[in-house]
């Protein structure tokens, strides 16, 4: 199963639309995770209509509109893992305890918020992902996203793609 990770896309304020390598990647993706900050809901609208299956997530800079279409948090279970989808997670300092403590059902927690890509597995195995963003590097040197694979109960080929 392919997967393609977004967050925090914030179009049209940061860029009028999704570059178009990522759009390539979501007509080969199986999945799209986006861990929110859309800002507007027509991304949502038509990131929604051109995947196979869209898993999202509303986050701090996403209005009404967006929060009655998704959840704080998604959860959902693919290839035998158990993924969650959240904007925010707090400060980069104990985030991988605080998650294992939060989400200790979960084997792939999905976030976005700080625009900083991040990969790592906490001492109960959850893994922790961060896909940066594809339109606002902020203090990154590229905008980035990700793509996987899920198969069997494992995440495999995971990789931080740079814009």
């Amino acid at each position: 199963m392919k997967l393609l990770l977004l967050a925090d896309t914030h179009v049209p304020k940061r860029a009028k639309d999704l570059p178009s390598q990522v759009w390539q990647e979501v007509e080969k993706a199986d999945v799209v995770f986006h861990a929110g900050d859309w800002v507007e809901l027509a991304l949502f609208e038509t990131l929604a209509a051109r995947s196979a299956h869209l898993v999202a997530c509303w986050g701090n800079n996403d209005g009404p509109d967006l929060r009655s279409r998704m959840p704080e948090r998604a959860h959902i279970t693919l290839a035998g893992l158990r993924f969650t989808v959240v904007h925010e997670t707090g400060s980069a300092g104990g985030r991988e305890k605080r998650m294992s403590a939060e989400y200790p059902d979960s084997d792939v927690l999905i976030f976005g918020h700080s625009h900083i890509p991040w990969d790592t597995v906490t001492e109960t195995g959850l893994r922790l992902l961060n896909p940066g963003s594809p339109t606002d590097r902020r203090r990154q040197p590229f905008c980035t996203y990700v793509t996987a694979e899920a198969a069997d109960g494992h995440l495999r080929d995971v990789y931080l793609h740079r814009l």
